[in-house]
């Protein structure tokens, strides 16, 4: 047993029997935040009574659990569901038997990237990376228009690398919510992020990419048409074969896992040969039938009031960084309306980088820089440390809430798979650089999933190498007369 499985088993046992000066609390309480101290009790006691329906107790992620379950469920049957569930149609992930060069185009913001990897027997040879700025008149015309700018990135790329005559499969990140019909075509469903580009309703992105490859005599071909979220996946099971789950946890969140073929009902290429594949949940809808309506507070309805797309994105809304600033300025606003907090803090002074360093300063009972934050988010030098304290508590509030849900997810994942030991993958700036969520996700799912093992483990570049390496799959399944999917 690797020392990561010990001692997250170690944990897990420890949690759930009360051994090693576990915390005794009885196991639904063991979910909620540490409780505010501060020298005036009955201030502590009221913010806590205000910010009770963002406390949750194991109970309520139990039922989150069931929803989440029946989501699953009806997703792979094509029956209504907040999941997409989308069959990736990636049937396998890296077993060390990669060969050969390829190029990766990683597309989901406004700044993105082409790389060439050079494998070989599953090892990282040469990579080379080129980053690429797409302005606003690409972001917000014609489709057309944005790839044929991408085809013309791939081409200076090739040139300043004297590649361009050169003969390469291609694996193509696209990180916006798609209808896939095989591992290299699918559809656009909904533009997301700061893109919304016209006439690309019913276009197949990969075949559009493709088409301005083709137009400049590049000899290129898209192979494979992914998510960040899958080549998180992908670029895990590169470094640990036992990856079998994939999360992004970062300004957005998303995850996916190898599900049993047989439990898959959309496919349009035969797989009798398939015995599992990589399914791409697209959780950040989680919630928008109303499924989740016990969940939300006044706090996320201010949020979501406040969103470029409202109504939509209901379980990302909980947990992404691009919302988790929001919700801290929202929650305060809400304390000083009540008289629990002194000054109210100006609309989108504070972001996610905020909640983290309140968090890393309660950790170290250090309150300087939170109040320095404080003070010009609020444009008031009236705060005390005590409300440092006050918002720092919040800060964590919002952040064990956030950590609580994803760990719903992801032991609700280990328990459909039932494999004897599973890595997660995870990739996203609120992991990596959050204080506390990687801990916490740890004890939560261990108490969500005490039967199943399970180890969390940063997958860098998912989105470049991710995409590259399943290029590289595909290559060898060919090689094997497999037929493409």
């Amino acid at each position: 047993m690797s020392a990561a499985v010990e001692n997250q088993r170690t944990v897990e046992i420890e949690l759930v029997n009360g051994h090693g000066g576990a915390d005794p609390r009885k196991w639904e309480d063991l979910f909620l935040p540490t409780p505010l101290k501060l020298e005036n009790r009955l201030r502590a006691q009221k913010i806590e009574a205000r910010l009770s329906k963002l406390m949750l107790c194991g109970s309520t992620l139990r039922r989150v659990a069931e929803v989440f379950e029946k989501e699953i469920e009806a997703g792979l049957r094509q029956q209504p569901s907040s999941l997409q569930m989308e069959n990736t149609y990636v049937p396998e992930l890296p077993d060390g038997t990669e060969e050969g060069s390829f190029l990766a185009l990683d597309l989901g913001g406004t700044n993105f990237r082409v790389l060439f990897l050079e494998l070989k027997a599953g090892q990282l040879l040469r990579e080379k990376v080129k980053h690429y700025h797409i302005n606003d008149a690409l972001r917000l015309g014609p489709g057309e228009d944005l790839f044929n700018f991408l085809a013309d990135c791939v081409q200076d790329f090739l040139v300043s690398q004297s590649m361009e005559k050169e003969t390469f499969s291609l694996g193509f990140t696209f990180s916006f919510p798609m209808r896939q019909h095989s591992i290299s075509s699918g559809e656009l469903i909904t533009w997301t992020k700061s893109f919304n580009c016209g006439g690309m309703d019913g276009v197949d992105v990969a075949a559009l990419l493709q088409r301005c490859l083709s137009a400049r005599s590049l000899d290129v071909t898209v192979r494979v048409l992914l998510n960040d979220t899958t080549g998180t996946l992908v670029a895990g099971a590169h470094i640990d074969r036992n990856v079998g789950i994939g999360v992004i946890l970062g300004t957005g969140s998303n995850g996916c896992y190898m599900e049993r073929a047989s439990r898959v009902l959309h496919w349009e290429r035969p797989h009798s040969a398939v015995h599992d594949v990589c399914i791409d949940i697209e959780w950040g809808a989680f919630g928008d039938n109303g499924c989740l309506d016990f969940l939300r507070t006044e706090f996320d309805d201010e949020v979501d009031a406040k969103s470029l797309l409202v109504a939509s994105f209901t379980f990302e809304k909980y947990i992404g960084g691009k919302y988790l600033g929001d919700l801290l300025t929202f929650t305060l606003s809400a304390l000083a309306r009540d008289g629990l907090f002194p000054a109210d803090p100006n609309f989108r002074k504070l972001q996610t980088s905020h909640v983290s360093l309140f968090e890393e300063e309660s950790c170290a009972g250090e309150v300087s820089r939170t109040l320095s934050a404080l003070r010009e988010a609020c444009n008031s030098d009236l705060l005390s440390t005590a409300d440092a304290l006050v918002a720092q508590y919040v800060a964590h509030v919002i952040s064990n809430r956030a950590a609580q849900l994803v760990s719903v997810c992801i032991s609700t994942l280990l328990k459909r798979m039932d494999r004897p030991y599973v890595a997660v993958a995870v990739d996203g700036s609120v992991f990596k650089h959050h204080p506390r969520i990687a801990k916490l996700m740890n004890k939560y799912i261990a108490l969500l999933a005490p039967a199943h093992q399970f180890s969390l483990m940063i997958a860098e570049d998912g989105s470049g190498k991710g995409s590259a390496l399943t290029a590289a799959i595909a290559a060898r399944m060919a090689t094997r007369g497999v037929a493409r999917l």
